[in-house]
């Protein structure tokens, strides 16, 4: 198996040559104090694939409009270390509510947990992220609110990374969404219902 470092640079070239908005829109990575920081804000220490990711980049410039590049991860825009922060502590707010409200079998593990990170953000707000919790460590959850449950939709990064890469080197459809890579204007990656 690839690792992620390896997958993303294959990733990131295959934007470099095919949809260069997107490429450009790539931000250089977090330093080890900003995810230190991080982890620090978070209070538990980050899975090591969302680490590599953060160390190639911190996010991408931030998006202006749907048809600004950067939103190359199935729709959804990188998030940098303070975005990250920000949407992790909005989670956690939801859950500790829900918790104390009385309503924490709707929300805890459903839309929200305090353990699951968000690394990606869609113009909608619905999110990607990293779930840290025990038995799902490392697994890649989608949030669309207003969707009563979370999506899983991959195990780790790492096989996110190797579908996203096989998806747009071969134009196929990625087998956990349905949708299959197009390029916009030759600038951008879409990602369009098959």
């Amino acid at each position: 198996m690839h690792n992620m470092q390896e997958l993303w640079r294959r990733f990131e070239e295959w934007l470099r040559r095919n949809a260069p908005g997107d490429y450009s829109a790539l931000r250089p990575g977090a330093s080890d104090d900003d995810v230190s920081r991080l982890e620090s804000r978070v209070g538990f220490p980050l899975h090591g694939e969302l680490k590599s990711l953060l160390s190639e980049h911190n996010g991408v410039t931030p998006r202006r409009s749907s048809t600004a590049p950067g939103a190359f991860l199935l729709g959804y825009s990188l998030l940098d270390t303070e975005g990250i922060l920000e949407w992790h502590q909005n989670l956690s707010a939801m859950a500790h509510e829900a918790v104390e409200e009385g309503y924490e079998e709707e929300v805890v593990g459903r839309t929200a947990h305090a353990q699951w990170v968000p690394f990606a953000q869609g113009l909608a707000g619905d999110l990607l992220f990293v779930d840290h919790r025990t038995g799902h460590d490392g697994e890649v959850g989608e949030i669309s609110f207003g969707d009563p449950e979370y999506l899983p939709l991959w195990p780790s990064m790492t096989v996110m990374l190797t579908d996203l890469c096989n998806a747009v080197e071969e134009s196929l459809p990625l087998p956990t969404t349905r949708r299959r890579p197009s390029v916009h204007e030759g600038r951008m990656l879409e990602w369009v219902t098959s």
